[in-house]
């Protein structure tokens, strides 16, 4: 609903702030999370998960019910961790937490425009672009440099006891795709912007 002059009406704008406000407060969760992923990965005694060879949970034998019990992934505190895997295990965290900064940047910006009436801004198609390549980084590269952080723990390891190697996987990447999916979306979304931005000035040149 809007008024006569065009702006959204009290209660749009009240909605329309609450959720650009919203946004900023996950941009901000995220840059928070990562600096608190920093101190603990380049802390003296940083803990980190790792993927294990399906090793038996011993704690659940002969409970009622169960018949095998087993876990795949550990957390091992390393307190001797290689520099490389810290940086590695940095950009894990790191790229996925720059797509969810800049998509809550182009949110926040389209819930301002569209308090100005301006929903159809140039800047709103680049930073939606933006947000879909990071968020394809962030998946792809930002779980390949965690896999790889992962192996370099394991080969540091492995230099003083091989039977560590047993234990935990020397290269293991499990690739999530669907950020990859909501990536394609965003980008319709800025090419849907860019298309209305057109129409509006060409719109606004026939008046």
């Amino acid at each position: 609903m809007r008024t006569r002059e065009g702006r959204p009406s009290l209660v749009d704008g009240i909605a329309l702030g609450l959720i650009a406000t919203g946004a900023v407060s996950v941009g901000i969760g995220a840059i928070v999370a990562v600096t608190s992923a920093a101190s603990e990965i380049f802390g003296t005694a940083p803990t980190v998960s790792m993927p294990v060879h399906d090793v038996d949970l011993t704690a659940l034998d002969g409970v009622s019910g169960v018949s095998a019990a087993t876990v795949d992934t550990a957390l091992v505190t390393v307190p001797a961790m290689p520099s490389g895997a810290r940086w590695m295990l940095l950009l894990e965290t790191l790229l996925p937490a720059l797509a969810t900064v800049a998509l809550c940047a182009g949110v926040w910006w389209l819930g301002v425009s569209l308090i100005r009436s301006r929903p159809f801004r140039s800047s709103l198609s680049w930073m939606f672009g933006v947000a879909a390549s990071l968020m394809i980084a962030g998946s792809l590269f930002g779980q390949f440099a965690g896999g790889i952080g992962r192996a370099m723990i394991v080969q540091d390891l492995a230099t003083t006891d091989p039977q560590v190697e047993d234990v935990l996987w020397t290269l293991l990447v499990q690739f999530d795709l669907a950020p990859v999916g909501w990536a394609f979306a965003l980008a319709l979304v800025a090419g849907l912007f860019e298309m209305g931005r057109r129409l509006q000035r060409d719109t606004e040149g026939l008046v």
